[in-house]
């Protein structure tokens, strides 16, 4: 079952200024991440423009149908994290500043590894979900819908920020950001969500019958 069905939705994308020159990013929203355009000699990365700390979040990525090569990577990593290396590694988890799951049901971090989940079918479209838990200090994946069970612990001790990251072997291979969610911080951001799902642009807020700080609140949201 999907997590934070009570959230809200999020707003962010893949950073188009944190990425390694072997990934292009598609649309004016930038959620699909094409890696390798020409030919694969190594392996590409980009982070996503969400900092997790402190937060719940959960992110879903649909891969495209061409998953084979060395290694297709989801999961989470520091700004410390490398996001190009000119070889065939699994980069995600190569090490303390990375976590990640391959396409071959591999858990990595720290330079080491563990089976976790069968290997993804080559060839053929899946979905991974990934729910990121501060309070808990977890990270769950979930395949096509199906809770994997906790992948890492202890998230929460980290001092430097951390974000969604994904990175491939393979050439011309796709992943595109879908659902993104996120836990509520407090009441108030409850309330401010309930606001934006009726609101379409700052005329609308300006319209509201409310002080100028909570218009200018709710206009943070909008980027959020």
């Amino acid at each position: 079952m999907q997590p934070l069905r009570n959230g809200c939705h999020d707003r962010w994308t893949w950073n188009k200024r944190d990425k390694s020159h072997e990934v292009r990013l598609l649309g004016t929203d930038h959620v699909t991440a094409h890696f390798h355009p020409n030919w694969s000699n190594g392996t590409a990365g980009v982070r996503g423009t969400r900092a997790l700390n402190h937060g719940r979040y959960y992110w879903e990525i649909h891969i495209s149908q061409r998953i084979f090569g060395t290694s297709m990577m989801f999961g989470i990593g520091t700004r410390m994290a490398r996001l190009h290396i000119d070889a065939f590694v699994n980069m995600l988890g190569e090490n303390e500043h990375s976590w990640g799951l391959s396409h071959k049901g591999m858990l990595w971090h720290n330079g080491k590894c563990r089976q976790y989940t069968k290997p993804f079918r080559e060839n053929e479209a899946t979905t991974i979900g990934m729910y990121f838990d501060w309070q808990q200090g977890t990270l769950t994946y979930y395949k096509d819908g199906a809770c994997l069970g906790v992948a890492f612990t202890g998230l929460n001790k980290l001092e430097e920020e951390i974000f969604p990251t994904i990175c491939s072997t393979a050439a011309k291979t796709e992943m595109t950001l879908g659902l993104t969610m996120r836990g509520f911080y407090d009441l108030q951001d409850r309330c401010r969500a309930a606001i934006l799902n009726n609101v379409a642009n700052d005329n609308d807020v300006d319209a509201l019958n409310l002080p100028n700080k909570l218009k200018e609140y709710i206009r943070q949201g909008m980027s959020l």
